[in-house]
């Protein structure tokens, strides 16, 4: 089992329940889309998933790949052995802008490398061929030396997958990872992952705020709504009368595209380095 969770509940200041009793199994090899409205607690459950964030101190527990990554609300002392197996990539894409495209994408490996090399940031010509394969999978080869400030959100976010593929990452959450995208840039982001899945057997959980994505490319969608999962089951079988039958007025969110929304400004920076894969840095 990819991933295992039980009894997962977490409520934040002012009595907010993001999520309520959640259970989830999800199966090696499997590609999941997560869906809901805005404040369904799509990214909540995967920052919990990752050990960036503790469940309420209640009977739980959250295993990937086999190890605990919280029990009963305490993340695992050793969280950081599951996090290695975790690719996370993030809706913001979580680059540095001014460090080139293929720097960016080898930090993922940062975790396996020895600490006086991962320091200098210095890559070793293996190192570098696997990056600049990584990215040639996603479609951006071309740009490897570029800043990643001057790539569009779409081949920023293939590099954001290209750094998993670096890392070796056995699980991926991605995060919203379209929400910011034009329809084209979209669909290719979504097919890079759909690839990784069919071609290494990677586990991938998406959130999602169109039906429409989970149908074309997961064949099973986890749906939820104020915390709670409402479905979990074919994504064919989801139709616009189920829909409105689960989440009311609020479906019409999930059924219509979103408009694109530019991405904010990049916030990690060249100090940041360590924290690239989405992990290094929260754990510290």
């Amino acid at each position: 089992m990819a991933i295992e969770i039980k009894g997962l509940s977490k409520t934040f200041k002012g009595s907010f329940q993001a999520l309520d009793r959640v259970n989830l199994d999800i199966a090696d090899g499997e590609m999941v889309a997560l869906i809901g409205a805005s404040g369904s607690g799509k990214s909540t459950l995967l920052r919990h998933i990752s050990g960036l964030m503790p469940a309420n101190a209640t009977q739980s527990h959250i295993r990937v790949g086999g190890r605990v990554v919280q029990q009963d609300g305490v993340i695992a002392r050793d969280v950081r052995n599951a996090r290695a197996d975790i690719g996370f990539i993030f809706q913001q894409f979580n680059l540095v802008g001014r460090l080139p495209v293929l720097t960016n994408v080898l930090s993922g490996g940062l975790a396996r490398m020895p600490l006086w090399r991962s320091c200098f940031q210095h890559f070793t010509a293996a190192e570098k061929t696997l990056g600049l394969e990584a990215l040639a999978r996603v479609g951006i080869a071309d740009h490897a030396y570029k800043k990643a400030s001057a790539l569009s959100g779409g081949q920023q976010q293939r590099a954001a997958i290209a750094r998993t593929i670096v890392q070796r990452a056995k699980i991926i959450l991605a995060d919203e990872p379209i929400a910011s995208l034009d329809p084209e840039s979209a669909r290719r982001v979504m097919q890079a992952l759909a690839t990784l899945n069919r071609e290494d057997g990677s586990t991938v959980i998406v959130s999602l705020h169109q039906v429409d994505m989970a149908m074309r490319f997961c064949q099973r969608t986890v749906a939820l709504h104020r915390g709670r999962v409402v479905y979990d089951g074919p994504s064919a079988a989801l139709t616009p009368a189920m829909l409105r039958e689960l989440y009311g007025a609020e479906a019409e969110d999930i059924l219509s595209p979103a408009p694109v929304s530019q991405p904010q400004p990049q916030t990690a920076s060249a100090t940041d380095i360590h924290g690239l894969s989405g992990f290094s840095a929260a754990a510290a």
